[in-house]
């Protein structure tokens, strides 16, 4: 029993967050409510979050999560990090608004200098006009705002509207199975609704802590990309339980949210690549308490990735084609035991049947770790 005050120690913050990430145990739960809970899927790799949602609820078909992007249900649109999220319709309305503040900063400090002394304003109307005909391609945006302003970078105008104006991704991008450029559309257009004038920031740091807590404010600050975030937490102060991690920092957390045992058993699960259970702490020792090296070179998601071994990072995946046989390669951080590995195994076979399933055959291979 956790007390407030309490030191949890690396490995009970490890239970608590596979918990309320569904990896502790695959969770019977909707493809939307698990997206909704976990407040949206890193879907920079566009297939990744068919494999996130696959090692988190049972019985996942991928055809359940194409349905929701193809009906609007989900959309993928930047947000979090100033990265591409599939999200739940309703959290595209507040996400969106909420972060703008991020994508703003991460398009001043890589495009903005490229087109200084254009009235930007003018762009971007001149975009969301083009936008309104119909979905355009960044480079089809691009081509033509460079014909409005020539002298200046195209590729700079193309993500002065991707990142200053709400737009979303659409299908075919991020259906399973399916291919095509990536094509952009107004958010309120696609949606149906206008975004969230008032976005509560408040409501999202408590639906964080419920998805990934205990955490530091620079935790959420590192998940979300916002900033300031001290007084938000004082504010909910009243609403939460405070605990210490190992090196005395403050934790936040929902009174009732799950802190299992520190020996619970913890599964093998595989993980797409830019996962948010890698990248959404300040400090990583609760999944990654090795320190290895992130991210992995970008893929389509559905392909490669990490694996946890009770709990933490221990290894990369990648699947080839070889023929008419497909192959799951196994690189390990570091020794394993017969029994992890064969746990391992066995649930990457379980994967190759997801993932790969057209080939006539599968197989297993174990790489030699790093040197």
């Amino acid at each position: 029993m956790t007390r407030p005050g309490d030191v949890l120690t690396h490995r009970a913050l490890n239970r608590a967050m596979l918990a309320r990430q569904f990896l502790l145990d695959r969770h019977d739960e909707s493809a939307f409510g698990a997206i909704g809970h976990l407040v949206g899927l890193q879907a920079q790799a566009p297939n990744a979050p068919y494999v996130a949602l696959w090692s988190r609820l049972a019985g996942f078909d991928a055809n359940e999560l194409s349905d929701l992007v193809m009906s609007r249900a989900v959309v993928r649109i930047g947000c979090l990090r100033g990265t591409i999220h599939l999200v739940t319709a309703p959290d595209a309305r507040v996400l969106r608004p909420l972060t703008q503040v991020v994508l703003t900063r991460a398009f001043s400090n890589a495009f903005a200098r490229n087109l200084a002394g254009l009235d930007l304003d003018d762009v971007l109307a001149a975009a969301r006009d083009l936008l309104a005909e119909k979905p355009r391609t960044r480079t089809e945006i691009a081509r033509f705002l460079a014909g409005q302003w020539p002298g200046y970078d195209p590729t700079s105008l193309g993500y002065a509207a991707s990142y200053l104006i709400p737009l979303i991704q659409l299908p075919p991008r991020g259906v399973w199975g399916k291919t095509g450029p990536v094509r952009w559309s107004l958010a309120e257009s696609w949606l149906g609704h206008e975004l969230d004038e008032d976005p509560s920031v408040d409501e999202v740091m408590i639906r964080y802590l419920a998805a990934f807590g205990p955490a530091t404010v620079a935790d959420v600050q590192s998940w979300s990309g916002l900033s300031k975030l001290r007084e938000v937490a004082d504010r909910l102060r009243p609403r939460l339980r405070t605990f210490r991690d190992p090196a005395g920092a403050e934790l936040l957390d929902l009174p009732d949210a799950p802190r299992p045992e520190p020996d619970t058993p913890a599964p093998p699960r595989f993980l797409p690549e830019y996962d948010n259970v890698s990248f959404s702490y300040a400090d990583r020792a609760r999944v990654n308490p090795g320190g290895y090296p992130l991210p992995l070179s970008p893929g389509n998601g559905g392909r490669m990735g990490t694996f946890l071994v009770d709990g933490t990072l221990h290894g990369t995946w990648r699947i080839t084609a070889q023929r008419d046989q497909a192959i799951l390669r196994l690189t390990p951080y570091t020794k394993l035991s017969p029994a992890d590995r064969a746990a391992i195994a066995a649930e990457g076979a379980a994967l190759l049947e997801f993932a790969a399933a057209e080939p006539a055959s599968h197989d297993i291979q174990w790489l030699p770790q790093p040197s």
